[in-house]
């Protein structure tokens, strides 16, 4: 839910849709914390039942394998036998298998209907849920035999179907836990050259690499006790399944204990197709060695077999729940079409049987079929068969297409649609009964028809809310007058927003605050500064970015004036959020003014082009403004010490951001690791899919924005160390840049002999380029007994000269047989050609030397 909605705003607008009266039920996509669900628990091992009252107390998230929420039973009555587990008070977790989001559930169902030909198993079958239960329960207890403790492994409670939601769910452990904390590690070549498995060897970020290992071995137990697919689960290089193992607060501060694996539903469907992330690659060309198509989530029996012999003793009571797997597993399969698999077992009788039974139960779970569908559908196959096949007829609908397209029938170009909405609506009214009546009241009484459409705006109004498009006073005034529903219709193609921005005063008031007025707070008010930095700390140690002990430390430390000048420096640096943005919009509105003969689209293109050739440069308006507000600090303050760091970090784009933080990494190392991964998380959050908080993502761009500094710090010390005392030798520097012309020149007449015609920078630029590059480098490394800076500068002037020669020889005749002969345009006098070429690629090649400089003194020694 959105900032600032409350549980209170969706109820009133679901009462506002109960008071419709409308024949059918509220579309639910989720629950609301506080909301008390009452369903039928069946345990796991033992098989036991229960009435269970359960108390939302928050909605976690969800993804494409369902929605996560924090519960606690308040009442239990059992129905037979006991649910082992099951406490009233307990707080426990409940996940519904079914996506929180309408988009993410069809690209899940898309895929998983491509593959196995069905709806999703783990939301329509009673047995998927059973046959995956179990096998959590064995991963369970081998994590004891590999790591020497249960609770490794989150522990499985029960199932339980959801007839509101239309799903499947399960009931498990809650683990009081967090994702990974952000290390400070100035050495990252160490780390990289660690391996899980082997001994620290001087490598820092334990508790990265704690985890690293930790699901290295998840793995391989999956793999050799048979849960090959659900190994996918946490394969490393997925770079989103590090959210899965999950660290339990009780281990803290140690960073090498309590890890625990939390999740083992898989939610994508992996063919040679759709591969979904790097490791997939690999995992599809293991799965066609298996002769598996389509992974998922099967198993193989025969190696959990071999396993528990090998671990006899350890899994004796649950021999017993073996077959009883199998037995789910093979109802399971038998319930999919699942071409890939079943071959031409397909042409079985009986199998058909059980496939046409799976989906009966699936549309019943999903209420696409009521009691009564349901029931005409079980005595009739044929039946069953053609409600199977009805949405198919929307395959019409490319055959009209191309019938309605053509000039001489171009007036039932419409028609060609109908097929796509009259399928699935003709599916719904044959499964429904209460949808049949809803809409036959809706075509034969206008008053019903207004109350419907008012009910559809409370439910699009919840949408609103949660994904922000609208504040909770706003949703509600929305659905008391559905007139203002349909004059904002046309804004929803904008993201949510963009579209509150427009549509709300006091969102558009608040939003120019914080662009405009809070950045001067800030500068002005020390009060002001401080308020900002505790509230960022109170979030931090909420996401478990802090903890308690680090938050308190930071708190007192707030006051202090030496955070105190760092605070109103970070002011600055968030101040020039916006310059940016602002410069590249000005810059191409700019441009397509001056060009009044474009038309609109050529205008917009050309404007994208600006601003995308604008957002590559590495140094940008707001570095720069940066920048120079470091140096008049260092400048007022005659003191280059406490702002060495800042100094050169602060003209980079994107990475100035981090200046300040990365300054403050030995007076102050938790505020400094917090401030950057504060940073560091808001932007990669913003990336779909992958930019999911605690994913691989988040803490490489931590790493790259953060400690790859502090690495290169170090570096650039080592290097300084080892260098002591050495003798200066500077006349290096025109040797080399006189190799590199002799290159140069030799580059471009054998390139010209070769591809024939004269020699030219023009048509080998591509190469030649890499020249000053390696001159900038070689110099810098061969200009021994000085430092750093007076290298990279050699580097620098050195790649300059060499630009100033190249582009000046073409004028030279002696040189035409290696550098070819400038053609001078008329008009244009020799003297002012020569500096326009030699200026021109004396700044390229210049900075092409600084950067091949900075490479050289910067990488690892």
């Amino acid at each position: 839910m959105a900032a600032g909605s409350k549980p209170e705003t969706v109820r009133a607008l679901e009462s506002v849709f109960v008071d419709q009266k409308v024949l059918r039920p509220f579309r639910l996509r989720r629950y609301e914390p506080g909301a008390v669900l009452e369903f039928e628990i069946r345990g796991i091992f033992p098989d036991g039942r229960a009435r269970v009252r359960l108390e939302i107390l928050k909605f976690v998230g969800g993804g494409y394998a369902g929605q996560v929420y924090q519960v606690v039973p308040r009442s239990i009555e059992p129905v037979e036998g006991r649910v082992k587990g099951l406490e009233a008070g307990r707080i426990c977790a409940l996940k519904i298998l079914i996506p929180p989001s309408g988009f993410g559930s069809r690209i899940r169902n898309l895929f998983y209907g491509l593959g196995f030909q069905a709806p999703f198993s783990l939301q329509s079958l009673a047995t998927a849920g059973r046959s995956q239960a179990l096998w959590q329960k064995f991963i369970r207890r081998a994590a004891r035999v590999e790591f020497g403790r249960d609770d490794a492994v989150v522990d499985i409670i029960g199932t339980f179907r959801d007839d509101r939601l239309g799903s499947y769910g399960e009931l498990s452990e809650w683990v009081d836990g967090r994702m990974w904390r952000f290390e400070v590690d100035d050495d990252l070549n160490a780390r990289r050259r660690w391996k899980p498995g082997d001994p620290e060897g001087g490598a820092g970020s334990p508790e990265y690499r704690t985890k690293r290992d930790f699901m290295k071995r998840l793995v391989a137990l999956l793999r050799n006790m048979g849960a090959v697919e659900l190994a996918r689960q946490y394969e490393w290089w997925s770079l989103k399944s590090q959210p899965n193992a999950m660290k339990r607060t009780a281990a803290d501060p140690d960073p090498r204990a309590g890890l625990v694996a939390v999740d083992f539903r898989a939610g994508m469907t992996l063919t040679p197709f759709n591969p979904q992330c790097p490791v997939d690659f690999k995992l599809i060309f293991q799965g066609l060695g298996r002769g598996r198509l389509v992974q998922f989530d099967k198993g193989d029996f025969r190696k959990l077999g071999r396993y528990l012999d090998d671990h006899a003793e350890a899994f004796a009571d649950l021999r017993p729940a073996f077959e009883e797997l199998k037995r789910e597993d093979a109802a399971y399969r038998d319930s999919l079409i699942d071409v890939t698999f079943h071959h031409v077992r397909l042409f079985s009788g009986r199998l058909r049987r059980r496939i046409m039974d799976g989906f009966r139960e699936g549309w019943r779970v999903r209420n696409v079929t009521d009691d009564a569908a349901a029931a005409g559908l079980k005595k009739s196959g044929l039946l069953s068969f053609l409600f199977l096949l009805a949405p198919w007829a929307a395959v019409a609908t490319p055959v009209l297409f191309f019938f309605a397209w053509p000039g001489r029938v171009w007036w039932k170009y419409p028609l060609w649609l109908l097929p796509l909405f009259l399928a699935p609506l003709v599916r719904k009214l044959w499964g429904r009964r209460d949808l049949r009546r809803h809409f036959g009241r809706m075509l034969t009484n206008v008053r019903y028809f207004l109350r419907a459409g008012r009910a559809r705006i409370a439910e699009a109004m919840v949408r609103w809310v949660r994904s922000g498009r609208a504040s909770d006073k706003r949703a509600l005034k929305i659905a008391n007058g559905p007139w203002r529903y349909y004059f904002q219709l046309p804004l929803t193609v904008l993201p949510p927003g963009f579209h509150r921005f427009l549509t709300e005063r006091e969102y558009f008031r608040e939003r120019i605050r914080v662009m405009f007025v809070q950045p001067v707070r800030l500068l002005v008010h020390p009060a002001e500064r401080e308020r900002w930095m505790i509230e960022m700390i109170e979030q931090g140690e909420k996401n478990g970015m802090l903890t308690a002990a680090e938050a308190d430390r930071i708190r007192g430390q707030v006051k202090e004036p030496y955070i105190q000048k760092y605070l109103k420096s970070l002011a600055v640096h968030a101040a020039t959020l916006f310059v940016s943005e602002t410069v590249f919009l000005t810059a191409a509105l700019v441009y397509v003014l001056a060009h009044p003969e474009l038309s609109w689209q050529a205008a917009t293109l050309r404007a994208g082009v600006v601003i995308g050739a604008l957002n590559l440069l590495p140094i940008s308006p707001g570095s720069l403004v940066r920048g120079f507000y470091v140096i008049g600090l260092m400048i007022k303050e005659r003191n280059f010490k406490d702002y060495n760091i800042a100094f050169g970090v602060s003209f980079l784009k994107v990475l100035g951001y981090l200046a300040f933080p990365i300054q403050m990494t030995y007076r102050y190392p938790d505020l400094a690791r917090f401030m950057a991964g504060h940073w560091a998380n808001e932007a990669v959050h913003r990336v779909p899919v992958f930019g999911e908080k605690g994913a691989w993502l988040e803490h490489f761009v931590f790493d790259a924005f953060y400690n790859f500094p502090l690495t290169l710090r170090r570096r650039i010390r080592t290097r300084a160390e080892r260098r002591a005392g050495e003798r200066k030798r500077g006349w290096t520097t025109p040797l080399v840049v006189l190799a590199a012309a002799a290159v140069l020149g030799a580059l471009e007449a054998g390139f010209a002999k070769i591809a024939g015609g004269a020699p030219s920078f023009g048509r080998m630029w591509w190469l030649a380029v890499c020249i000053p590059l390696i001159a900038g480098a070689v110099i810098a490394r061969a200009a021994s007994g000085l430092r750093m800076g007076q290298r990279v500068i050699r580097g620098m002037l050195g790649g300059a000269t060499l630009g100033l020669f190249a582009g000046i020889a073409p004028y030279a005749k002696a040189l035409g047989p290696y550098f070819g002969t400038a053609v001078i345009a008329e008009n244009v006098p020799l003297g002012l050609a020569i500096a326009k070429s030699g200026v021109g690629l004396l700044l390229l090649f210049g900075i092409l030397g600084l950067i091949g400089g900075v490479i050289a003194e910067t990488r690892r020694p």
